[in-house]
């Protein structure tokens, strides 16, 4: 018992039952005091016993109104003394108050004040009847509508009840504020930001939840280094066994079987070369060796090195060059496999590449008129080893390592990469790096 009573007050589920009980509970209070108040006020003005002025002046006002009663005149009468005057006559049938309540048919008889002129009762009311000239006239305290008394009352409460509200809500936020710094670090986890670490304050659900997270971004970090360094390792152990092969291969005589072999050592090479570098540009501390280019002189340099398919490639500058740091290596990479990937899947049509400059950020952009990728494949393009063509052949492709490899060339410089395309029309890869000059 005394080790569940600490677990149920630091309970958020505990607290927060708590604060809506507290808050209802107080609503309640504040309407009945509020209400209770209002019908004590109103209850005094009309159980109240009469003036002394209205029993002493009813025939004057009776006299004022006349025989055959002055409609109009009874109506100022009932307006200027707050009354509420009701005529009866076996032609008339009027009252002056629409709203009034008063059932005259259930009058009780209590005292007569004159010859003409009797005192009843009304339930908790009283009613001064005048009977004169085949007329009765029946005279009662207009029904009291809000005072300013009361209005004070309600405005009051109202008060309070905002009051409660807002203090509801201050405590709830309050109380709820780990839920925003769970959203913050969720979000720079997603981001790759794996180190990062939601602050623990609390011992509640909302406590255990971030421990949790922080747990789960703990074992995410160490399976994932793990895999990379596995993977560091293996393709770095590959290296020594594939430089051999490539020695012995040139103590071969001149063959196909040669070729064949050259041409798979090769493609092995290239796809350890490639994994070593996703590897090293995933990492947050991936090192660029950058220098200052003039972007679109650069970008006419690596066009100008694709000579045999001088005929497939169309270059378009802009006026105005622009300076940027970049790592021309990772860069050349890029450009690299994009305008192979448009070359391969152009079915021989001429291939574009655009050079722009916005006031903060250089586009590249190559666009071939090949076959195109549907569009349910070109949000994976850029996955590793994803293929929209799932027959891996050299005619359709490498190991689906390109596009993944140039996405995260333009992150490391702080850019971005995207791919639009349309079956039977082509593709158009844009690369949009920031202008940071030095």
């Amino acid at each position: 018992m005394k080790s569940l009573l600490p677990r149920l007050t630091s309970s958020l589920f505990f607290r927060l039952f708590l604060i809506f009980s507290a808050t209802v509970i107080l609503f309640l209070i504040i309407i009945t005091l509020s209400l209770r108040q209002i019908d004590q006020n109103w209850r005094r003005e009309r159980t109240a016993p009469l003036p002394v002025f209205y029993l002493d002046n009813v025939r004057l006002m009776v006299d004022a109104i006349g025989v055959p009663p002055d409609l109009r005149r009874a109506e100022e009468l009932a307006r200027d003394l707050s009354l509420t005057i009701i005529i009866r006559s076996p032609h008339i049938n009027w009252q002056s108050d629409d709203q009034s309540d008063l059932d005259i048919s259930s009058a009780v008889f209590m005292r007569e004040l004159s010859d003409d002129a009797q005192m009843l009762a009304v339930g908790n009311e009283q009613v001064i009847r005048v009977a004169r000239g085949g007329y009765e006239y029946f005279l009662n305290r207009k029904a009291p509508s809000l005072s300013d008394y009361d209005i004070a009352v309600v405005y009051i409460g109202l008060g309070f009840a905002i009051f409660i509200l807002f203090s509801n809500y201050w405590l709830v936020r309050r109380l709820l504020d780990p839920v925003n710094r769970l959203r913050q670090g969720a979000e720079k986890i997603c981001e790759g930001d794996l180190g990062y670490r939601v602050e623990v304050t609390r011992t509640d659900e909302l406590g255990e939840l971030t421990e949790s997270v922080n747990h789960m971004a703990d074992s995410l970090q160490s399976m994932l280094e793990a895999k990379r360094q596995l993977l560091l390792a293996i393709s770095h152990e590959l290296r020594t066994p594939v430089t051999r092969a490539k020695l012995q291969l040139e103590f071969m005589e001149d063959n196909a079987l040669k070729d064949t072999l050259s041409d798979d050592i090769n493609e092995i090479d290239l796809l350890i070369s490639d994994l070593l570098e996703a590897e090293r540009l995933s990492t947050q501390h991936s090192a660029l060796i950058s220098d200052d280019v003039d972007f679109a002189d650069f970008i006419s340099m690596l066009t100008s090195q694709y000579q045999n398919e001088e005929e497939l490639l169309e270059l378009s500058l802009p006026d105005e060059d622009r300076s940027m740091h970049i790592d021309k290596l990772r860069v050349r990479l890029l450009f690299a496999n994009i305008v192979n990937n448009a070359i391969r899947h152009g079915r021989g049509n001429p291939v574009h590449v655009t050079v722009s400059f916005a006031e903060h950020e250089a586009l590249l952009e190559v666009k071939d008129q090949g076959e195109g990728i549907p569009a349910e494949h070109v949000r994976h393009v850029q996955e590793p080893f994803y293929r929209a063509d799932n027959s891996r052949t050299r005619n359709t492709g490498g190991f689906g390592l390109g596009l993944y490899l140039c996405n995260l060339i333009a992150e490391a410089h702080g850019g971005r990469m995207e791919i639009r395309s349309n079956v039977g029309q082509g593709t158009i890869v844009s690369v949009y790096l920031p202008i940071i000059e030095h």
